[in-house]
């Protein structure tokens, strides 16, 4: 049971939104993930995540399940202890022991490890973000050529078109 969405792999559109079919679905509170893989490592984020709430024990599991159907089995999840209610040590996700750290980073990312030495850092978009914001923001944390920490797209408004400026004749 869980409505966070993987996307499959495809080409972004001119504006790196998120898909049509996203964008009809989510209500304020959904959970979305949305990764895009790269041949290098160069940017900061590698997607982004907006649970429906700071309840780890609620939120986590899904969030797991989806994303071991494509990376395969997650061994840790590191949070932001000052962002989540109650951090236990371990959770157990689809009979998988995931052992959950917590430091008081304040730096809006959620990190996924996959095996010993794999790591996912994932932006997390604050739940009560209006929809359009979160989606304008998740599409910037998964452009490949994101060089922004996730707390800059976060506080970023929505991009600016390339018109003049209102009020310009």
């Amino acid at each position: 049971m869980t409505d966070a969405h993987v996307s499959p792999h495809q080409a972004p559109a001119p504006q790196r939104l998120l898909p049509d079919e996203i964008h009809r679905s989510v209500e304020p509170g959904t959970a979305l993930l949305r990764m895009e893989t790269t041949g290098s490592r160069q940017s900061l984020l590698d997607g982004a995540w907006w649970p429906r709430s700071r309840d780890v024990e609620r939120e986590i599991p899904p969030l797991l399940t989806a994303l071991t159907e494509h990376l395969g089995p997650v061994t840790r999840v590191g949070l932001d202890a000052s962002a989540w209610n109650g951090i236990p040590p371990r959770l157990v996700v689809d009979g998988r022991v995931v052992h959950l750290d917590s430091f008081p980073v304040g730096d809006d990312t959620v990190l996924i490890t996959r095996g010993d030495n794999d790591h996912f850092s994932l932006m997390v978009v604050p739940p009560d973000t209006p929809p359009e914001a979160a989606r304008t923001a998740m599409a910037r944390a998964v452009d490949a050529g994101n060089a922004s920490r996730a707390a800059e797209i976060l506080l970023a408004g929505p991009p600016r078109s390339a018109g003049p400026p209102a009020g310009a004749a």
